[in-house]
């Protein structure tokens, strides 16, 4: 639990996604890669979901995509997300092309959302040891 922040549930990093979540530390938002096929995933396996092998590097995304699916929720379900709500918790097609599953949406109205906005990832440093990554509309250029 993190002092002065509601009372959230924090990931808790395993050996297949420690090296993500210590690039989120970072601010660097990776994705895996399979050296033998090339095909790009996420959330981080010890496999490749196309063929596999176990031949694994990691990348540093853009940070950038755009929605592929999303919900807002207006109830609190419990203590933890009260002043949270509305909360838009959304799946991202990233740039690089694998979706990026369960992350939220902040700077924007939730009757403003759509499937296919531009997105950029923000962070949020919950704790010291905790980074989440978030995303907002990506800026006009």
């Amino acid at each position: 639990m993190v002092e002065g922040k509601a009372q959230l549930r924090l990931p808790m990093p395993n050996l297949d996604d420690k090296v993500f979540w210590e690039g989120c530390k970072r601010h660097e938002l990776l994705i895996q890669r399979c050296k033998d096929c090339g095909a790009k995933r996420f959330f981080p396996a010890p496999t490749c979901t196309k063929c596999a092998s176990g031949n694994t590097e990691y990348l540093k995304a853009s940070g950038k995509g755009e929605i592929f699916s999303f919900t807002t929720s207006y109830n609190t379900f419990g203590p933890q997300l009260v002043g949270h709500v509305p909360i838009t918790i959304m799946v991202v097609k990233l740039a690089e092309g694998p979706l990026l599953r369960w992350t939220n949406l902040i700077d924007c109205k939730p009757e403003d959302v759509r499937i296919g906005m531009p997105v950029e990832v923000v962070w949020d440093d919950v704790s010291p040891d905790v980074t989440l990554p978030k995303f907002r509309p990506a800026k006009k250029k």
